[in-house]
């Protein structure tokens, strides 16, 4: 008996701003209101954590569990191999089996604090275990004989690499992600692939080939990139990526992160990243002039606490309260402690930097200083030979502050 829906999952990622373009849209639409339907999203494990622009794409996932379907996490550990040339310049530099499985058992473990794997629910699989086992002449007889090589350079992933140069290694990645759309539809029944716009090409690609292989119906569906009103991708800091592991992002520097985006994002961001009603997204994201830092601290709050957990999310905001209210508990600020005898010797405001994370780098660290972008406390770092010593503590420590809205607290040991 085919399971029903809770409600149609569609209209709900269509007034969230989620959908960017759709095969089949009113048949698709149509479907998901009537049925239960398993779809997937692919991760390439190419790193040890997901990060915020996987976050969009799990928030979905969730969206649609929660509406009744079934969502397949698919790790890409055999596409992983080849590398996506979808929006890259030049070709992924090429990961070991071993970094990618550790990659790829990261990735699980982020996944279960918002997906359901329950008996029934969500799966997850990994594409390896069907890609590394093909015969190549069986899958360019089986597989490659659907594809039309004119119409391939026509995908904007690789027209834009045709001038610099496309490997025949990457070439293949559409006929790899098309068989994985195929293998989950045999397996799973698998009707629905969604993906960032940026995987338009393949989607399609993959939707083609079950209804040329199976003369059966599937979908594809892609959602909107995270970018701000300027169009730049989210998620970036002079550090690198906003990371979702604690370890690579703090906590408190997740909260700041989005404590601190543009005023002109943030309906956006709570209509797309959290759960809230669209009718408190709105009331939050219309809030005039300084009271739009009210919905800044709901949306900070409410992705900590999804991210880390609701403990991590309230020492955040305390600890931001403590550094920009005037109040709260200064206990939660970002903390490094020195010992004593260090500090007696004085430390190189560079070499601190880099300690406390800060900076990536040394030479990231000049820059900063360079450009008068670090204080003590609230006197200006003047020069690169400056150092930081036990004179300079009050109380036992001192705050260390990079640009407005980035603060560090040096204790001793």
């Amino acid at each position: 008996m085919t399971m029903v829906p809770k409600y149609n999952v569609y209209d709900v990622l269509k007034e969230r701003g989620f959908i960017q373009q759709v095969t089949h849209e009113e048949e698709l639409r149509e479907l998901l209101g009537k049925e239960s339907i398993t779809f997937y999203i692919g991760f390439d494990p190419t790193a040890d954590s997901l990060h915020v622009g996987h976050f969009l794409q799990i928030i979905t996932m969730a969206h649609m569990q929660k509406a009744g379907h079934r969502p397949i996490a698919l790790l890409g550990a055999g596409t992983a191999m080849v590398g996506d040339p979808s929006g890259k310049s030049d070709m992924r530099k090429m990961l070991t089996l071993e970094r990618i499985e550790h990659n790829a058992a990261s990735f699980k473990k982020q996944f279960e604090k918002f997906l359901d794997f329950g008996e029934g629910k969500a799966i997850m699989d990994n594409n390896m275990d069907w890609l590394l086992k093909l015969n190549y002449v069986d899958f360019l007889r089986d597989i490659g004989v659907h594809f039309l090589v004119n119409r391939m350079l026509s995908a904007e992933c690789y027209k834009s690499r045709l001038d610099a140069g496309l490997t025949f290694l990457e070439f293949n990645y559409m006929l790899m992600q098309s068989y994985d759309f195929l293998e989950l539809y045999r397996k799973y029944n698998c009707r629905l692939q969604l993906g960032g716009d940026d995987q338009w090409s393949n989607i399609i690609s993959g939707t083609d080939l079950i209804r040329r292989a199976e003369g059966a119906s599937a979908y594809g569906m892609t959602f909107t990139l995270l970018t701000t009103s300027e169009g730049k991708k989210m998620g970036k800091t002079e550090s690198g990526a906003i990371w979702l592991d604690g370890t690579k992002t703090s906590p408190y520097d997740f909260y700041q992160y989005w404590r601190n985006v543009d005023d002109a994002d943030v309906e956006k961001c709570l209509a797309l990243l959290t759960f809230l009603p669209m009718d408190e997204v709105r009331r939050l994201g219309s809030l005039p002039g300084e009271k739009i830092n009210e919905a800044k601290k709901v949306l900070a709050f409410e992705l900590t606490k999804m991210v880390h957990g609701e403990e991590e999310a309230i020492n955040a905001s305390k600890a931001a309260e403590a550094l920009f209210g005037g109040g709260g508990d200064s206990e939660s600020i970002p903390t490094t402690e020195i010992p004593k005898e260090q500090l007696d010797k004085g430390i190189n405001i560079i070499d601190l930097l880099v300690i406390t994370g800060l900076a990536p780098s040394k030479g990231e660290a000049r820059r900063l200083v360079n450009q008068g972008g670090v204080y003590m406390e609230d006197k200006k770092v003047e020069g690169i030979d400056e150092r930081v010593g036990t004179a300079d503590l009050k109380d036992g420590s001192i705050i260390i502050k990079k640009g407005k809205k980035t603060y560090h607290r040096i204790k001793v040991e």
